[in-house]
């Protein structure tokens, strides 16, 4: 089984690359000829079809519960869990709103993709306080302009025994200064497709999630975030225990 989840792995990093390279020039045209208002909304697309179809290629199902409680014309600070490199194109199979990812800033240097990351995600040096505060900045930019922005609010994959790492406060912050709803997507078992520690290990399968209702923010403030976050906290958990 440990042989056929390693075969399996190269042959979905090959995958993977071969469908960067046929996707990469849709992208160029996208951030070099659509308006800056629209280029977000036509890479979303693109996004959504590229992960559709590498959940096809990779031989996984995607099961989601609540699809229908994202309003489509709806803006939202969106969050979830965060447990393999499955979650990506899982996160944007999940809804047609069309979303910004926060993103480590270094990887924006990784060869084509990192073209893709530097025009369509905002990214964050994690360690750097002035530029946490440039990405919030960003971020609220995103959404008085229409477009969703999608957090990972543990800051990494979780590598732990945890169902859940601690939830870092900025993802919260961001709803009750923008006053637009929180979304929270949790993800049940796409650590057992793809181990978050051995990422080449990958096994097709289904991965299960779920939509929890929209947490309304109008009219908090922000010595809200703490119970907001701990709202949110516990909606993840009661799916994952």
């Amino acid at each position: 089984m440990r042989l056929f989840r390693i075969f399996f792995g190269i042959y979905a990093l090959v995958v993977f690359l071969v469908s960067l390279l046929v996707v990469i020039p849709a992208y160029v045209i996208i951030f070099n000829f659509c308006s800056k208002a629209r280029a977000p909304h036509v890479a979303h697309k693109v996004s959504r079809g590229w992960a559709a179809f590498l959940m096809f290629a990779f031989f996984i199902r995607l099961k989601l519960e609540g699809r229908s409680k994202i309003d489509p014309n709806q803006t939202y600070v969106f969050i979830s869990n965060h447990q393999s490199q499955l979650d990506i194109p899982a996160f944007a199979c999940t809804c047609s709103n069309s979303f910004r990812f926060l993103a480590k800033a270094e990887l924006v240097k990784i060869p084509l993709l990192g073209y893709i990351i530097k025009n369509l995600y905002i990214t964050v040096k994690r360690g750097d306080k002035n530029d946490r505060g440039k990405s919030i900045d960003a971020m609220k930019r995103s959404i008085d302009e229409g477009v969703s922005v999608f957090i990972c609010p543990e800051g990494t994959r979780n590598r732990s025994d945890k169902p859940l790492l601690d939830l870092r406060d900025g993802a919260f912050r961001l709803a009750v200064q923008a006053q637009v709803p929180l979304a929270v997507l949790t993800l049940k078992n796409s650590k057992d497709l793809n181990s978050p520690n051995k990422m080449l290990q990958l096994s097709p399968g289904t991965i299960n999630a779920v939509w929890s209702d929209p947490i309304d923010t109008r009219g908090m403030r922000q010595e809200d975030v703490p119970a907001l976050k701990e709202r949110a906290r516990q909606l993840m958990l009661q799916h994952l225990s």
